[in-house]
């Protein structure tokens, strides 16, 4: 089957969702494909919030000022004051949308802008601890009312089809082939233009805050397809996930550590200070291996983030979230301190784009997590990545509609002609377990040579075994997701053994100073032979 859009776009998070509606509202027919529901997305997973200039304290250069601060001196200039100068455009954006932002009482129009780790002033727009999901609920109800936007749950992208391959050179990405997971059925989808709204590589980790779908498929399809990828070595770990054994996944808001949280040891004795003078509200890097150090040194399971000095009704309505769920395991947030481990929560790296989201592959966009804007640098300031998905994809939206129309090819059906079926699916799983383990092993908060090249000799391995699996056997899912994942975890470790210096969120024991020079780790894939 072979479906034909204006626009395809893969992810239906933040970015993938803000930028269908942006196209379809000027008459673009897109595609949305998502690998399971809409609501599936790191997006809806976000609580803190979105960081924008909106009050009249503050200031483009104070904001400019902090993502720097917190991005080590790698942030780009240009990427940087374009995302912030635009901030208070997408939040405009979202309020017109109907995004149900908290008010700062219920009597003033005025919003409650709170305060997190690495920001100056008051600055993060939210909707309570859920802004997140408040805001993907919001865009989910109105792609589905679009007549313009055509929706593919529970379908994966296999690989992207580029010109040079399908016997058209220089037409650039021509769409997608595209897995329908419930039929088993590969079908094609052709697009004028195509759009990786992917997300990030958490799932590369034994223990991230990521959803299941974080699995680096926009970045390793990107790569693939001759795409350069940047700084892959900075993945930021969160602080404070909620450690538990029935608590999958849950993340404890770096807003509770600006409302005035405590991290603790199981003694009661606060440590933070001891290690940055800004304490709890230092970047996330800062506070992460703070954690992480003091876990070692003491042989500790977790620590404790302390806020129930904060009167009780204050915390359930500021937290619902966070304090509903900690009740449901027994953990009540207005008593007792919350137990947390540091977890992989953001690929600050990806696909080489630039201010209107095009990366090297002509009419191939990427936005949001996928994408590498240069706005993160070394470390991503809390809450600038759900205004950096409003803002690229804006300009995406703006470059694509600025474009004239081409016509569409029509593309060659997948090829499953010399496959079978697989023999034992029992593999997948065992590559996925190891590799998520050797990452977590060696590619973590704290590095070394000697760690990083035996992740590059069990990744090596894995994928010699994965493409002998892909090759042979009919394609599934949870195939496409660990090809994927491994490819992500080589790049991750490539860029890792680039960086000879301790910066941002790469922390190395073999170079623990700061280059004088700044720059950033550029992979380029080897070129391939085209074809006519």
């Amino acid at each position: 089957m072979n479906r034909q859009f204006d626009v395809l776009i893969l992810g239906s998070g933040t970015a993938g969702q803000s930028l269908a509606l942006r196209l379809a509202d000027r008459g673009q027919r897109v595609a949305l494909v998502t690998k399971r529901s809409l609501a599936d997305s790191a997006s809806a997973w976000a609580q803190g919030g979105i960081a924008a200039v909106l009050d009249s304290t503050d200031s483009i250069e104070a904001h400019i000022q902090d993502t720097f601060t917190a991005g080590a001196g790698l942030c780009d200039e240009r990427a940087t004051r374009f995302v912030v100068e635009h901030g208070k455009a997408a939040i405009d954006w979202l309020i017109a949308r109907g995004v149900p932002f908290t008010r700062e009482d219920e009597s003033t129009v005025g919003y409650h802008l709170t305060r997190e780790g690495g920001h100056s002033h008051r600055r993060i727009i939210h909707a309570a601890d859920a802004t997140g999901a408040a805001v993907q609920a919001t865009l989910t109800d109105q792609v589905l009312a679009h007549e313009g936007i055509e929706i593919f749950e529970n379908h994966i992208a296999v690989d992207l089809v580029l010109g040079d391959k399908v016997g058209r050179p220089g037409e650039g990405c021509l769409g997608a082939y595209v897995l329908d997971i419930d039929r088993d059925h590969v079908a094609t989808f052709s697009a004028r233009n195509t759009v990786l709204a992917t997300g990030g590589a958490g799932k590369v980790y034994l223990y991230t805050t990521n959803p299941d779908v974080a699995t680096g498929d926009g970045i390793a399809m990107a790569w693939r397809a001759g795409c350069r990828v940047a700084n892959m070595e900075f993945i930021q770990f969160h602080p404070t996930c909620l450690y538990h054994p029935h608590a999958k996944s849950f993340l404890i808001s770096e807003a509770v550590r600006g409302e005035g949280g405590v991290l603790r040891l199981p003694d009661g004795t606060r440590f933070m200070p001891e290690h940055d003078p800004r304490a709890e509200l230092a970047p996330r890097d800062v506070v992460a291996r703070a954690i992480d150090l003091e876990m070692k040194k003491r042989g500790l399971d977790c620590v404790h983030l302390d806020i129930s000095h904060k009167p009780a009704d204050w915390l359930r309505g500021h937290f619902p979230n966070i304090h509903a769920r900690c009740l449901e395991l027994g953990i009540d947030i207005t008593r007792q301190p919350i137990p947390v481990v540091p977890a992989a929560h953001y690929t600050c790296g990806g696909i080489v784009v630039d201010l209107a989201a095009r990366t090297d592959v002509g009419h191939l966009y990427a936005v949001g997590e996928s994408a590498c804007t240069g706005l993160h640098g070394a470390n991503r300031l809390a809450s600038n990545s759900l205004l950096e998905c409003l803002v690229f994809g804006e300009a995406a939206a703006r470059d694509i509609l600025a474009q004239p129309g081409r016509a569409l090819p029509a593309l060659p059906a997948w090829d499953e002609s010399r496959v079978t079926d697989a023999d034992e699916e029992v593999v997948i799983t065992h590559n996925w377990a190891e590799l998520r383990r050797a990452m977590w092993d060696y590619v973590g908060i704290v590095r070394t040579n000697k760690r990083l090249r035996r992740a590059q000799h069990r990744i090596r391995l894995l994928e010699r075994e994965i493409h002998e699996f892909y090759s042979h056997f009919r394609i599934s899912n949870d195939l496409i997701e660990l090809r994927n994942l491994v490819a992500t975890a080589d790049l991750i470790v490539r860029c890792a053994l680039r960086r000879r210096e301790s910066r941002g969120l790469h922390h190395s024991r073999d170079y623990p100073d700061l280059l004088p020079r700044v720059r950033d780790t550029v992979l380029r894939p080897p070129k391939r032979p085209q074809q006519s």
